[in-house]
């Protein structure tokens, strides 16, 4: 379900795109030295932005060096230090993957799933000792989506809502709770649940072809009712395209229109890419069915 949330990087500029490489290694770093070698391989270029983002409201300045790496043991790449930001986004990273895993496991029996479920055991058992309330809300809407999935439920906002709640939470919950800004946490609150929305929507319409040859559930074949007539798959694509576009469009205003009134104090420009190129640039490619596998061009070029 995840993989949309990055960066336009040919709008990047070239400091900005290194802070932001140096964010992604430090999440890497942070996993690794908490929490062994294995969590790090769930590392995903979504909560790179939920870090710079979490940052970039307090006032302290990127701590940035350059560290040898596992993958990249010859050359020194720029790492941000470890901050509360990072750490945080490390864990609910790890937290969303295992629930997800097992949650695959429960629907597809997929044993890959729960093998790699298994592997991240022990460091969620560390984790829920600090964020058993995020845990147990990740668990129980991954559950509800689940059954609604299950019943083959055509509505898709309805669909959408228990992931959406899962990234309020996550969202809401990343502001340190000494600063009681009520504001700031709406702000967050709003910028996640439509950044979930936007995440299902789009892996729905992104998956009509193959849910479809699979014969597996997507909320959007029956809230369209595919098949009952002999339009081909791309012709049903055509079809529903302009009522997705309108909530996937919604729903990134919904996001901008929110993260204009935080207080930015460093990085606006990478937080601005993200939300105004990254997520519109994500959105046409699936729109357009021109998927570019960006996120493991960029690991290449690392």
């Amino acid at each position: 379900m995840l993989g949309y949330v990055i960066p336009d990087k040919g709008e990047l500029k070239m400091r900005e795109y290194e802070v932001y490489s140096a964010y992604y290694c430090g999440i890497c770093k942070s996993i690794g030295r908490r929490y062994g070698q294995l969590p790090r391989f769930t590392l995903s270029y979504d909560f790179v932005f939920l870090a710079v983002l979490l940052a970039a409201l307090e006032q302290e300045k990127d701590d940035i060096t350059a560290e040898h790496c596992i993958i990249h043991p010859i050359k020194k790449k720029p790492i941000s230090v470890e901050n509360r930001a990072i750490e945080y986004a490390g864990d609910v990273m790890l937290i969303l993957a295992y629930y997800k895993l097992m949650d695959d496991y429960y629907d597809d029996h997929s044993y890959k799933a729960k093998a790699a479920a298994i592997g991240l055991l022990p460091t969620i058992q560390k984790i829920r000792v600090k964020k058993k309330e995020l845990c147990n809300l990740t668990e129980e809407n991954l559950k509800l989506l689940s059954d609604l999935e299950k019943d083959k439920c055509s509505e898709i906002d309805r669909v959408e809502e228990p992931f959406a709640q899962i990234m309020l939470e996550i969202f809401k919950n990343g502001v340190q709770k000494i600063e009681k800004n009520e504001s700031l946490i709406k702000l967050l609150a709003h910028i996640g649940y439509h950044l979930g929305k936007w995440i299902y929507l789009m892996d729905a319409y992104e998956d009509v072809e193959e849910n479809i040859t699979k014969k597996t559930y997507n909320p959007l074949l029956y809230r369209f009712e595919y098949g009952q007539t002999k339009e081909s798959i791309q012709e049903f694509k055509e079809r529903i395209k302009p009522i997705v576009e309108f909530n996937l469009i919604h729903y990134l205003a919904e996001i901008s229109n929110a993260a204009d009134l935080l207080d930015i104090k460093k990085n606006k420009g990478i937080i601005e890419n993200i939300i105004y190129f990254g997520l519109r640039r994500r959105t046409e490619q699936v729109l357009e069915s021109n998927i570019e596998n960006t996120e493991n061009d960029e690991e290449e070029e690392k």
